[in-house]
This record gives C-alpha cells, structure tokens and sequence, in this order.
C-alpha cells in the first residue's frame, strides 16, 4: 500500500468514526474522557520512555536548549497532561447548544445549533503534549482527529495517541477516533493537505515554513497564525512598575511562546526615564535590545541598533525590538504596519488613550494594562487550546470546544410548501 493509500485509508476510518461522535451523548463523552486521563497515568513509564528515546535522539540531532525543553516530558508535565483532559470533563458540551430560535410567519419554527466540524487535521511541531490537547478538545467537540506530529517528538506522540485511543475504547469511543500518522515523509503532509473529500479542516501548528506549506496545499479550510509579533505600547500615561512588570511577564516568561512581545514601543515623553529604569532589568534578565538612536544614545555598549527588519521578527527567544514613538497615532501605525494580529498591549492610566488602541487595532486580542500572555485558552477559561487563530474566518484567537464546531439550522414545519 502507498503511502497516499494509507493516508487515505486513514481518512475514510476518520469519516466513519466521526459520525458515531457526532451522535454521542455529554455523559457517554466524559465517561471516555475520564478513562483517557486515567490511561495516560497508567502508562506513565512507557510514554516517559517513548520520550527518553526522542530526546536522545534530538540530542544527537543538535536540537537546541529551547527546543529540547519544548520536546521533553517529566511527571510533573505528564501529570499535567492528564489534569488537562479531566478538566475538559468540565467544560460545556458545545454540541447542540441552541445559537437562536424563531418562528416565522408562516409557522415554521427554526432553530440554530452547533455541530461538530467533522474531521480535523493537525499538523505540529515539537511539543508532545500538542497530541492529548488536540485529541481531547476535538473529541469532546464531536470531531474524529488525525494528528501528524514531527519527526523529533514521533515516539512520544505515538505513545500518547496509542494510550488516549485504547483507553478510551475501553470506554466506548469508537475505533479510529483518534489517529496519528505513522510516518513523517514530508509527503504525508501533501497527502492530508489534499484529502478533502474526507478532511473539514486543517490546523498546521509550528513553524512559519509548515504554516505556508500547508496553507499552499490544502484544498479544505485551514486555521492558523503565521507569526505572534505582538507589541508592548508603553503610553506617556503609564505607571512605570507596572509597564515593567508587565514587559518582563511579556518577554521572559515564555520567550519561545507565540504570545511573547516582540516590540516594545514607548511614548517620547516618557522614553527616556523609562529605559533609564527598565533596560538594566531587562539586560539583567538575558533580553537583548534593538532599538532606535533615543535607546542606543542612552546605552550604547549594551543595546543594539534596530533595522526595519527587526520590527518585522518574531524572535521567539530573549529579543526584543524597542522603538520610540510620538504618541499614540504612531504607535497605532507601527503596529498597523508591522504586527502580525495576535496580541497588543497598551499600558495607560489614561481611559480615552486605552479606548482608541483597543478600538483602532486590528488584532485578534487586545489588552489594557495586562500581559500578551494572557492570550491562552486556558488563562480565558476555555481549558487546553487547540491553538490561537490570527484569521478572522471562523475562529479568532485562543480556540477552545466552540471554536471546533459549525452549525446547522433544523426546520420544524406542520405541512408548509413554499409554492
């Protein structure tokens, strides 16, 4: 069999397992959910294994600290994992909750109600715990998966799908509801990209490179953000500890996440005093800073002269790009030009200032006073995330149960033609 055979026999079991998940009741959903948790406990040791094999093997690869870290699984993370799934028992069923109901005139009534998208394909990088997230939301949301992970995480991933799939059909979830593909030949990525006549959806998470990729192939709907360039505004109106904490929450917690700032942008009327207290923070916390000529003149041995390409990159690490702006318009503007419609922040005393930047701002979140890593599914209290979408059709920003379903209109009439 070829490997765009196999592909396809896994797509047609896809089909067939997802209309048996679109029919199963709530109880029967967390029953199963409940025993995935409860799997990925039991088979602990092997899925640790399966994951000290992986990093052995990026290891020898050369994968870096970062990406090493990303990759890697503990019983503390392997627990959290689990946590995870239970807490998606709590979360409401979004399937066939009502969106609207009427009656028209003529009698028929009409209602709105969510279903399932169907089958979603995932495509990711890197981090193994991407495969319980993936599964357990698509399935509480009535979707059959078929998850394609990379090369580096490959046997942490069959391990983990391999524990969800079995202990969840010992508790009746139907065969093929959760598959990974056993390969990962570049042209596996083609084939599901291509197979419309049984995918609905496809999710690339990871790089640039894989989102383009993908966003190139597919012949079905795809969700997705190519880059998290997201900006730090530091109004003329801000509290300066709280601009620092937030910028430091925002850069070095989480420098690889794509909710990390990026660009730090400051009104001219504050720059100087501000980088005379934040940058020796920020130096002494690893961040290496590019910037304008006000930043260099200020630091000149210990900061870096910004280009336009700067504040068009995503650094993913302790880089930040820092400019100094006349105000709010330019501010608007930059982020306007440069940003990549993920996460912007204002930080102002001043309501009418905050009003414009959330209302002029394009970008999929917006915050006042508050950290860009607060964009996350779980911080908005929608449990795991399947991802945080830049598009505006038809998920935005992080994507929890509701954002992995459709709907559908059911017409109730009592013998009305239209004539």
């Amino acid at each position: 069999m070829s490997l765009r055979e196999r592909i396809h026999q896994l797509g047609r079991q896809a089909l067939e397992a997802s209309r048996a998940l679109a029919v199963l009741p709530t109880e029967t959903k967390n029953r199963i959910l409940s025993a995935m948790a409860d799997a990925l406990e039991a088979r602990a040791e092997i899925i640790l294994a399966a994951n000290a094999r992986d990093l052995e093997a990026g290891r020898e690869k050369g994968l870096s600290a970062a990406m090493l870290d990303r990759l890697m699984l503990d019983s503390k993370r392997l627990a959290a994992m689990a946590s995870g799934v239970r807490e998606v028992v709590d979360l409401p069923d979004p399937v066939g909750y009502e969106l609207d109901a009427w009656e028209r005139p003529n009698g028929l009534h009409m209602r709105k109600v969510r279903v399932p998208i169907g089958v979603i394909g995932i495509i990711y990088e890197s981090r193994p715990n991407v495969t319980s997230d993936a599964a357990v939301l698509c399935f509480k949301s009535g979707n059959a998966t078929i998850l394609r992970g990379g090369s580096e995480a490959f046997h942490s991933n069959t391990a983990i799908a391999e524990a969800l799939q079995a202990g969840g059909e010992a508790a009746g979830l139907p065969p093929h509801s959760i598959q990974l593909v056993p390969f990962t030949d570049r042209e596996s990525v083609q084939h599901l990209a291509e197979m419309n006549e049984y995918l609905d959806l496809i999710i690339p998470r990871g790089g640039k490179g894989l989102i383009e990729t993908v966003v190139r192939l597919a012949r079905m709907p795809v969700i997705k953000h190519y880059d998290g360039i997201c900006h730090v505004y530091v109004d003329a109106a801000a509290d300066f500890d709280m601009a620092l904490n937030i910028l430091l929450d925002a850069k070095t917690k989480k420098p690889s996440a794509c909710n990390a700032a990026e660009t730090l942008l400051v009104h001219e009327a504050v720059a100087v005093d501000f980088y005379r207290k934040a940058v020796p923070v920020l130096l002494a916390a690893g961040v290496k800073l590019y910037g304008d000529a006000v930043l260099t003149g200020l630091f000149p041995d210990t900061t870096f002269s910004a280009t336009e390409d700067n504040y068009r990159t995503e650094y993913l690490d302790l880089g930040l790009s820092v400019k100094t702006v006349s105000g709010l318009d330019e501010a608007i503007a930059h982020i306007r030009k440069f940003g990549s419609r993920h996460s912007e922040v204002i930080v102002t005393a001043d309501a009418a200032a905050a009003a414009r930047f959330l209302n002029e701002i394009d970008s999929a979140v917006l915050l006042w006073n508050a950290s860009t890593r607060f964009n996350d599914g779980g911080e908005f209290g929608f449990g795991c995330e399947i991802g945080i979408s830049t598009d505006k059709l038809h998920a935005r920003g992080p994507m929890g149960l509701p954002e992995l379903t459709s709907y559908k209109y059911l017409v109730v009439g009592n013998g009305q033609v239209r004539g």
